[in-house]
């Protein structure tokens, strides 16, 4: 949904005018397919490359408008962030070497991004299908680029939601929240793959696209982690689908597919089934102003541009969405492949879209008519799994239960050879990177592997926080340096971020995981929590989970026990407690403890307790600050 001049349906009148433009569409479009007035025996590429903007402490930057300014270049342009950007480069011929332009136009792209964030504000632009270091209170709506399509988008997916978005993804960890806007949206970095494809070709292509979608993405995670939580491998395909979902209104019988899906079925005869169907289920969001009428402009002999369906189907976000476009006069269509994360390298993100234009070129005729050889929620079922498990994934293929590495190595590779050979690509670069995707099963790594491993390792001598920025300045340094993340080695708290401790928000070293007690709880079970888990401090709740009071070990070296069984928390606890916010700097937070002789701070935001910080995590801080530096 690209086009700036978009505005909400809010009458009667031009939800009417806004239907007339879309049915007549998709009959001018059928009008083109009967007549075959599309483009001939043409393959181009594109990409959409999504950035995000983050500061010298690798958190979210929200300077994406001033850089953009800096940059001042048209193949920049605005997310829905402001701590996203996004790089549409310009489309290739398919053939030769392609894919050593499209990894060249990218780096040149990126390094002027680079070096415009830097001279901003010292930024940092970084590839991740997710950022590690993004918080809830990062999704605010002062942090949602302030143009008129994105707050239109918001309002209306609001208004028709009718209440707060909730999001519940279940991997490792879970992760459950309510949140007021489609903001959880921004946290999906992508990297979207176009491929230009002639009209008699189109059926097969789309439906064999859907085919390999999990196996592809199972060799191409690279987004485990949200908010500090493993989730999936790639966490990006539950997140979108439930930061934009509508299913709450009743009276909105159509909505009963989420607006971001993998599809319902295959296509049987014509592509126009799935425009069809998308009219059948899914309700306008968004209108225009319309200048043609395409049917009309068909008998003038000119090529319509479709402006309602275009609008239309930029409101449904299909893993494989297929677009109309026009090139020097004639119609296109095109697969946009939009479930490739981000990252973890330019060379990984090219390799990923040679891989799946080459096995998409290379479709073997024994998976032509595919509607007939397999049922679709089996390899929709393929796409869940592989979204969940990566690399490690076992597929239903075929009739045939294999593993992602044995599917890839064994099948899809050789075709991918095939349909690049007969693309009439550079044998150098079908060799070079294949073999990255190759490597990457080889060494069971790819970039959803090293993050999980790296996060687990930094988080056995840090806090949450700051492992996640560790992991993300390792991430950074290895990206700019450019080797694939098969050559990657684990990320060490050692030589990856610099911080200035003093200074640093307790944002980043709180302990998060805080164990607390209700006020009513029998302080032999106090007991026995803070000596299970070897802690000396514990805060107490009321059943509103409101913080009322603190129990230390010294606070229980000193109460009279004889009661027994009889004592409850608030008996013996502390009510008159100091607490912080998470914007305090560590060297605050010393201070505040040293003064007031207390060994702990509970950490609270907008009322409600996120974390503790005890004398003991400063001082296991500044001993081992030389191995952040």
């Amino acid at each position: 949904m690209g086009s700036q001049s978009v505005k909400e349906i809010k009458s009667l009148s031009e939800r009417k005018v806004f239907l007339y433009h879309l049915l007549n569409d998709v009959k001018a479009l059928d009008i083109m397919i009967e007549k075959d007035l599309f483009e001939k025996r043409k393959y181009r590429i594109g990409a959409e490359q999504e950035l995000c903007l983050v500061d010298n402490n690798f958190r979210p930057s929200s300077n994406a408008i001033k850089v953009l300014d800096k940059i001042n270049d048209p193949h920049y342009t605005t997310e829905l962030a402001l701590f996203n950007l996004e790089i549409n480069v310009d489309p290739i011929d398919l053939g030769s070497k392609c894919f050593t332009n499209l990894e060249d136009q990218l780096n040149t792209l990126i390094k002027k991004g680079r070096n415009a964030a830097k001279s901003v504000a010292d930024d940092k632009i970084l590839l991740a299908g997710i950022l590690p270091t993004l918080m809830k209170r990062d999704l605010v709506f002062k942090n949602m680029t302030p143009f008129k399509r994105y707050k239109v988008l918001n309002d209306v997916l609001k208004k028709l939601r009718g209440n707060d978005f909730m999001l519940h993804i279940k991997g490792i960890d879970e992760l459950i929240l309510n949140h007021k806007s489609i903001l959880l949206e921004a946290c999906n970095t992508s990297f979207q793959v176009h491929l230009q494809i002639p009209l008699n070709e189109i059926v097969d292509k789309y439906n064999w696209a859907q085919a390999i979608a999990g196996p592809m993405l199972s060799v191409m995670t690279n987004s485990p982690l949200l908010f500090g939580r493993e989730l999936w491998s790639e966490t990006r395909i539950a997140l979108f689908q439930q930061s934009v979902d509508l299913r709450n209104k009743s009276y909105l019988l159509r909505e009963q597919k989420p607006r971001v899906s993998f599809g319902s079925d295959w296509i049987k005869e014509s592509i126009i089934e799935l425009y069809k169907d998308d009219i059948v289920r899914y309700t306008p969001l968004l209108t225009s102003d319309f200048d043609e009428d395409a049917v009309a402009e068909l008998e003038k002999g000119k090529i319509p541009k479709l402006k309602a369906l275009s609008l239309h189907n930029g409101t449904i976000y299909k893993w494989n969405r297929l677009c109309y476009g026009q090139n020097n006069g004639f119609p296109t269509l095109r697969i946009e492949n939009r479930y490739i994360p981000s990252g973890p390298t330019v060379k990984d993100e090219v390799a990923n879209a040679l891989f799946w234009i080459g096995v998409m070129q290379g479709i073997p005729n024994k998976y032509r008519k595919i509607h007939d050889k397999i049922p679709f929620n089996e390899i929709k079922g393929n796409f869940i799994n592989a979204a969940r498990s990566g690399i490690f994934t076992y597929f239903n293929w075929f009739g045939k239960g294999i593993s992602a590495k044995r599917l890839v190595k064994e099948e899809l590779l050789p075709i991918a050879v095939t349909g690049l050979k007969r693309s009439k690509v550079d044998k150098a670069d079908i060799d070079y990177y294949l073999n990255i995707i190759e490597k990457r099963v080889d060494n069971h790594q790819t970039g959803s592997v090293w993050i999980t491993n790296s996060y687990r390792k930094l988080r056995k001598k840090m806090t949450k926080n700051i492992a996640n920025a560790t992991l993300t300045s390792c991430m950074y340094k290895k990206q700019v340096k450019g080797n694939p993340v098969y050559d990657w080695k684990l990320a060490s708290e050692k030589n990856c971020i610099s911080l200035d401790v003093n200074i640093s928000k307790l944002e980043k070293f709180m302990t998060t995981e805080v164990f607390v007690v209700n006020e009513n709880d029998l302080l032999e079970l106090v007991i026995k929590i803070m000596k299970w888990k070897n802690i000396h401090h514990i805060p107490v709740v009321n059943s509103r989970n409101k913080i009322t009071g603190l129990i230390t070990k010294k606070n229980l070296d000193n109460s009279d026990l004889s009661k027994g069984n009889l004592l409850i928390a608030k008996d013996i606890m502390v009510k008159n407690i100091i607490t912080v916010n998470s914007d305090t700097s560590i060297e605050e937070a010393n201070i505040i403890m040293m003064r007031n002789k207390i060994g702990c701070l509970p950490i609270l935001e907008f009322g409600e307790l996120i974390g503790i910080l005890t004398k003991k995590d400063i001082k296991k801080l500044l001993n081992n600050l030389g191995e952040y530096e």
